[in-house]
């Protein structure tokens, strides 16, 4: 299959760990991605939620880039309400002077929190209900290209200037992001992972509607997807447990750190439960290596995908390390 590989890190916090040994973890896993021959490894942006230390991607992304070699290290995403464009311009562009050829820069739209967080990072009300995130793209992008456009702030300029920002891509689950990236020619990435909307339809009209732009001469499309693989199928679905408890738990507004599959595994769900945690289930791929080959070439070829993203998130960060590690052997035979 003609697609490359890569990672979306959620930086994930068990029950019983710390957020210190979650970042630790991620290290590793990040160092191990290199040496396997993933594409690129990025970390989402996430607040108030206990389950996930990745609240500041560009952190991580130094940590990251400075402990590997050659894999791309990026955001997956930056959420851009919840920040000024010059300050993401400045970020990334010093991120990209210091590993060139190396950063990428993932905007997404949603908040990556709740209501109230979100009113906290954004301090006013009227920021929280702005809908003005094309506004705010074309500003950041100003800033990216030295303002060359006409703009409010002609005369503000993005430091480093000897610097460009890093490719862009648009990241979303729906067909918003993936009409716009068409439009202004960035990379685009769906959110499989959480959505239960069919990937194909806003992948296929983004790369239909694709304008070629000074930031992408042809469409580059990722599919996310939450995976864990294992040896045997009984050992992914035991593994899978703890997350679906976990999503439950998120779902019905009481956020917990992941949970362990012996404490998923001996959870009794209510019916209103159950029916979440299926519903999360249906978005994973869980199994074999063979099986979840097959799964992911099967989307991946549904819906033209020119790179998958593997998020998988466990309990025990060996066996998250070892699904990434089952995956790779898999695909490379």
């Amino acid at each position: 299959m003609a697609f490359a590989l890569s990672a979306l890190d959620l930086v994930p916090v068990s029950e019983g760990a710390s957020s210190g040994s979650a970042v630790r973890d991620s290290l590793q896993l990040a160092r191990e991605l290199d040496r396997l021959g993933f594409e690129r490894v990025w970390y989402a942006e996430h607040h108030n939620m206990p389950a996930i230390a990745s609240t500041t991607p560009a952190t991580l992304i130094a940590l990251a880039a400075q402990q590997t070699e050659r894999i791309r290290v990026g955001s997956g995403g930056v959420m851009l309400p919840n920040h000024s464009p010059l300050q993401v311009a400045e970020t990334f562009k010093l991120l990209e002077s210091i590993y060139p050829g190396r950063i990428d820069l993932g905007i997404g739209r949603a908040p990556g929190t709740d209501q109230m967080t979100a009113l906290a990072l954004r301090r006013s009300r009227e920021a929280l209900l702005a809908n003005d995130f094309p506004d705010q793209l074309a500003e950041l992008m100003d800033f990216g290209a030295g303002l060359q456009r006409s703009h409010p702030f002609v005369g503000v300029t993005a430091h480093p200037e000897d610097t460009s920002l890093p490719p862009i891509y648009l990241l979303g689950s729906s067909g918003f992001s993936s009409a716009l990236a068409a439009k202004l020619g960035l990379g685009f990435g769906f959110a499989a992972h959480f959505s239960p909307d069919r990937p194909d339809v806003p992948m296929l009209a983004y790369r239909n509607e694709f304008q070629p732009s000074e930031y992408l001469d042809a469409p580059h499309a990722i599919l996310t997807l939450s995976v864990i693989c294992a040896e045997t199928a009984a050992e992914a679905e035991r593994l899978a447990s703890s997350m679906q408890l976990s999503w439950v738990r998120l779902r019905a507004g009481r956020p917990s750190k992941i949970p362990s599959p012996e404490t998923a595994l001996a959870y009794r769900y209510s019916d209103q439960e159950a029916a979440v945690a299926q519903t999360y289930r249906q978005m994973q791929i869980v199994g074999t290596p063979a099986a979840v080959r097959e799964r992911i070439e099967s989307l991946a070829q549904r819906t033209r995908a020119d790179e998958v993203m593997i998020t998988t998130v466990t309990h025990d960060p060996a066996a998250r390390l070892r699904s990434y590690q089952l995956l790779a052997a898999a695909f490379a035979a």
